[in-house]
């Protein structure tokens, strides 16, 4: 060959394994057929399908205890597939404090093909009055973001079921170190990749996992692989290299979010802590009972209003100002300011996602900030 074709096709691997002990990232966006015309390394074409998403998607289904996951670009377009599967004209059930983005979603794209109520779904007795003729799906966010909400997982599937409903759970926050929605009955499971699971800040991704593949599924799959918002091949090597370390990481995290939340629950300046491993969180019970730790996550009320809440988040020296969660380092931020003049959350609410520094450095800095 000359030197041409050898720099195009020298390195090419794809008749023979190198046995490599981490999985390569494969850049390829077509595959080779044989001479019947199949595709004997089981690949198409990178949008369908590549060795790496096939890699991170068996690997959180596993983690899920689910049959098959599909991964997307971002959390917002793996919600957003769902929603796009359903029926138009079906109706969703969805909690009052349903992270901004999806209502987002709901509220603007969805509004003319979606029917959908925003209730509290910590409210058992009210939940069945909700539910209708075309009603499809329940969608649950246990914690929730950003008041910490815990919502009965097993109490919200057993409904779904005696209504033959489907049951999809955004479990985010918990991550599947921590919380296994499908064993508690939920049908499918979402994730922000970009959160826990990628751990580091440097990577955007969403996931679906499902219990069962049935027609729902398809379509999921369908709008997944046709539609073609998928992440690309380093995308997925970097949260499969992210997830060798998640459980590791989910026990720093639960640590120091615990250590932090009770300094904080004692502090003069603050007038409320939501964080579900408080045993004066209203749902403690309930998050004792499905998860295994509680995670990094939590919310505070400072004393005040507005004001005092940005200069909390301005005085802070560790901590990041900062919008997204579960990285390694510590992030902070006055939540209302983010999602806009519509928004519900409290004024002096403040979002904390704990990470993984020294608890004494965090606990000193914020006390520094409050004070």
């Amino acid at each position: 060959m000359k030197p041409e074709t050898l720099a195009i096709h020298s390195g090419n691997l794809f008749k023979a394994s190198t046995n490599d002990v981490t999985s390569p990232i494969n850049l390829s966006t077509t595959f080779l057929r044989n001479e019947e015309g199949g595709y004997s390394g089981g690949h198409i074409y990178s949008r369908v399908s590549n060795p790496n998403r096939s890699n991170l998607e068996k690997t959180l289904a596993d983690l899920e205890h689910g049959e098959e996951a599909c991964a997307f670009s971002s959390g917002n377009t793996a919600g957003m597939s769902l929603f796009q599967a359903l029926k138009p004209g079906s109706h969703i059930i969805a909690p009052d404090d349903m992270y901004w983005g999806f209502k987002k979603q709901l509220m603007s794209i969805f509004a003319s093909t979606l029917e959908f109520d925003f209730v509290d779904l910590t409210n058992l007795e009210s939940l069945e009055s909700f539910i209708k003729d075309n009603t499809a799906l329940i969608w649950i966010e246990t914690p929730s973001n950003p008041l910490l909400k815990v919502t009965d997982i097993s109490a919200i599937s057993a409904i779904a079921k005696k209504h033959n409903l489907v049951m999809a759970c955004d479990s985010t926050f918990a991550s599947p170190c921590l919380q296994n929605p499908i064993d508690l009955g939920a049908d499918i499971v979402m994730h922000s990749s970009t959160k826990y699971i990628g751990g580091h800040s440097d990577v955007l991704g969403g996931i679906l996992i499902t219990a069962k593949i049935d027609d729902l599924w398809e379509a999921i799959r369908n709008i997944q692989q046709i539609g073609g918002a998928v992440p690309s091949p380093f995308d997925c090597f970097l949260l499969l290299r992210s997830i060798k370390t998640l459980p590791y990481r989910m026990r720093g995290h639960s640590e120091n979010g615990m250590a932090l939340a009770i300094f904080l629950e004692q502090h003069q300046q603050v007038e409320a802590v939501y964080y579900p491993g408080l045993v004066s969180h209203p749902q403690h019970e309930i998050a004792k009972k499905q998860m295994s730790s509680f995670g990094g996550m939590m919310s505070i009320l400072v004393k005040g209003g507005a004001q005092e809440a940005r200069k909390v988040v301005n005085t802070v020296k560790i901590f990041a100002q900062a919008t997204s969660l579960g990285g390694v380092e510590s992030l902070i931020e006055h939540r209302a300011s983010v999602e806009g003049p519509d928004t519900k959350t409290p004024q002096n609410l403040i979002r904390i996602s704990v990470g993984l520094e020294h608890i004494d450095d965090l606990i000193e800095d914020i006390n520094q900030a409050l004070s």
